[in-house]
């Protein structure tokens, strides 16, 4: 880990490398290592990325490999569970390390998988999606498996307003392939017809 008593600059963020394959986010200016998920979340998220396949490219699709900067009191990342790209994104971004700077345009789509904890509700519910909208991300879902709810934040005037839905209540998503309802997300797509 580097001298944790100087903040590390975006830069220097983007120059790290500890010889693990540990994965970090940058918050206010300190490395905070990601815990390995839930294989719920995880399943979600795969479930969600293979409906995402059936229309888009895989050059599109992000799944918990790429960074997104964002805006704060001080620099920091976040890496989201999903991500869509627009085409343009896509192309800016290739091959090379999966960080989307400020400078490029926004992911089309951000899916979060909520862990359990009252800390990891109060990131995804409200400092990322501050976040995520003052990037421009259109829309942004957060699943919380464990209170069995979806909210899906759509960017209306440069500000979110949020959606809930449970049980059968079809997801209202401006991506025709995710007008799942909330139990086929939660329960991993097993309840498929």
């Amino acid at each position: 880990m580097p001298n944790t008593t100087q903040k590390m600059t975006f830069e220097e963020y983007l120059a790290y490398d500890d010889g693990t394959d540990r994965r970090y986010e940058l918050v206010d200016g300190e490395l905070v290592e990601m815990p390995p998920e839930d294989r719920i979340n995880s399943k979600i998220a795969l479930f969600l990325l293979a409906k995402l396949l059936k229309v888009f490219s895989e050059e599109r699709l992000c799944y918990k490999d790429t960074e997104l900067e964002v805006s704060g009191s001080l620099v920091k990342t976040r890496l989201p569970d999903l991500m869509l790209l627009s085409e343009e994104l896509a192309a800016i971004l290739g091959d090379g390390r999966g960080t989307i700077t400020r400078e490029m345009p926004p992911p089309e789509l951000i899916i979060e998988v909520a862990s359990p904890g009252k800390s990891n509700e109060e990131r995804d519910y409200r400092y990322k999606r501050s976040e995520y909208a003052a990037r421009g991300v259109v829309e942004y879902w957060v699943i919380n498996p464990k209170d069995a709810h979806i909210t899906v934040f759509s960017l209306e005037a440069g500000f979110y307003e949020a959606a809930v839905y449970t049980e059968q209540m079809v997801i209202q998503s401006r991506f025709e392939a995710l007008r799942l309802t909330a139990e086929q997300v939660l329960k991993r797509g097993r309840s498929e017809p």
